[in-house]
């Protein structure tokens, strides 16, 4: 089994006629993903790979039923394809735009979740299933990164996602669901909403988060984990940033990357951020410990009563 997407799943693809619209479009049908039609306003009657084009969702829907969006869609016209996806009825979105204004990014969120549905993006390299469905632009392809286990992931970043599953996969294991959840500054769905997800899933064993600078999303899934009723945790890795970087990560430092800016003293989620981030998984009951490996945060929540096989080995010690 998987979560958010598997091979039953239904997509609509929004941009499909752009260049990279069409150009993952067909990635994701060859990966075996159900991309049923895709929409372009003004080009209604066009086929993009085998793809029905429509005007509109709602006018696409009636013909072929869907039950997940895809956006293939400048960051200026995210929130309008969001909102006429859960107009027509869609309660799974997914989102690569990088750069949404914050204003707009809070209203799909908001609109997301009074209509129930969840809006994964924005700044995501997508979702994928692994032998099952793909959404986004993730190189399914490569063997050694995308290799079906029981193991899900969650992520923040795009350049650490390979290497960590790259190393999961090392390890003796394989991946049930990777989810980026984006790297905006308000993405439409947390660590803490995905985790019952997770948990509520039979084949996922363990779940690895990666985290980012800024914001406080790794430390709010550790309190969800010992406050929400989800099983407690038996053991977490925690990777940091080591060496020079570490250095420059410190109060009063200004970061680029994600328009993260950390100044002590000012910003609030930073500072629960930098004095919190460990102390949360633990008082969930998970102990966490350095990675020099891995630059950023990992961190790996094992999900009894599942076992990681093969039995007696402990899944950190494999997969590191």
């Amino acid at each position: 089994m998987s979560i958010f997407i598997h091979k039953d799943s239904r997509v609509v693809v929004q941009g499909v006629t752009g260049k990279e619209g069409a150009f993952w479009a067909k990635h994701m049908k060859d990966m075996g993903t159900q991309v049923v039609f895709g929409v372009t306003p003004g080009k209604e009657g066009q086929d993009v790979d085998g793809i029905p084009v429509y005007h509109s969702v709602r006018r696409g829907i009636k013909d072929h039923p869907a039950d997940v969006a895809m956006l293939f869609v400048p960051p200026k016209f995210t929130k309008d394809a969001v909102f006429e996806a859960l107009d027509a009825g869609i309660k799974k979105i997914c989102t690569i735009a990088d750069g949404i204004p914050l204003h707009e990014a809070i209203q799909i969120r908001r609109a997301a979740l009074s209509c129930g549905a969840m809006v994964v993006g924005g700044n995501t390299s997508g979702i994928i299933s692994v032998g099952e469905a793909m959404l986004g632009t993730i190189p399914y392809w490569i063997d050694r990164v995308y290799k079906k286990g029981h193991v899900g992931v969650m992520t923040r970043s795009g350049s650490l996602t390979n290497e960590v599953t790259a190393e999961i996969v090392k390890g003796g294991f394989g991946v049930t669901t990777l989810i980026g959840v984006g790297g905006d500054p308000v993405p439409g769905t947390r660590f803490a909403e995905l985790l019952p997800l997770y948990e509520a899933d039979p084949d996922t064993h363990a779940v690895v988060i990666i985290g980012e600078l800024g914001g406080t999303m790794e430390e709010g899934s550790g309190r969800s984990h010992g406050s929400q009723g989800l099983h407690q945790a038996a053991r977490g890795l925690h990777g940091r940033t080591h060496g020079t970087r570490r250095q420059a990560h410190g109060p009063r430092r200004r970061h680029r990357h994600r328009r993260a800016r950390h100044r002590e003293g000012q910003d609030r989620s930073h500072r629960q951020g930098r004095r919190q981030g460990c102390q949360a998984p633990e008082r969930s009951g998970r102990a966490f410990k350095g990675i020099p490996r891995i630059t950023g945060k990992a961190g790996v929540l094992a999900l009894p009563p599942f076992s990681i096989p093969p039995p007696g080995t402990p899944f950190w010690r494999r997969m590191f």
